[in-house]
């Protein structure tokens, strides 16, 4: 084999020296700074892009405050205007039932009148129903009619007592 006869080792390790300077000039020339341009703009995306990222975090967290503060005045508008109604439908109520109540009186107070009204009647003509039946009895019992006067104050105190 010859990589191990000794004699050929010296021109073996002089082109190992060779090819070795030969590969780092041109890994030192060509591929380190390539690969170093390509791990640089690797950096500045991965910079960029988490600068965006933080960017959008802010703007999102800032739309989540702003829909939150928006959902809470929405919620106050909507317990306002409900507050609101119920006042007004129940002072609508109020005034409905105030007016029923004042319709009911006068109702209530023409019923009595008119019953009143028919009271007197009925006992105006109590009293001169009774005032004839009692004409009647007295004449079929005795023959003859008693006066008219006679006649009202014995139904008068018949009534009073």
């Amino acid at each position: 084999m010859p990589q191990l006869n000794p004699l050929d080792w010296a021109p073996q390790l002089i082109w190992l020296v060779i090819t070795f300077g030969v590969l780092y000039l041109l890994m030192m020339r060509v591929a380190l700074p390539r690969i170093g341009a390509v791990i640089e703009a690797r950096a500045a995306h991965i910079a960029k892009d988490l600068a965006t990222a933080d960017k959008l975090r802010r703007d999102t967290e800032e739309a989540i405050a702003a829909y939150e503060q928006a959902l809470v005045e929405a919620k106050q508008k909507a317990h306002a205007i409900v507050e609101e109604g119920r006042a007004k439908l129940k002072a609508e109520t109020e005034a409905e039932r105030a007016k029923l109540d004042k319709e009911l009186a006068a109702r209530s107070a023409e019923a009595e009148a008119r019953i009143d009204k028919a009271k007197a009647s009925a006992m105006k003509d109590v009293n001169a129903v009774a005032a004839d039946v009692a004409a009647d009895i007295v004449r079929q019992l005795i023959g003859t009619a008693p006066a008219k006067g006679e006649i009202d104050q014995a139904v008068a105190a018949a009534r009073k007592a």
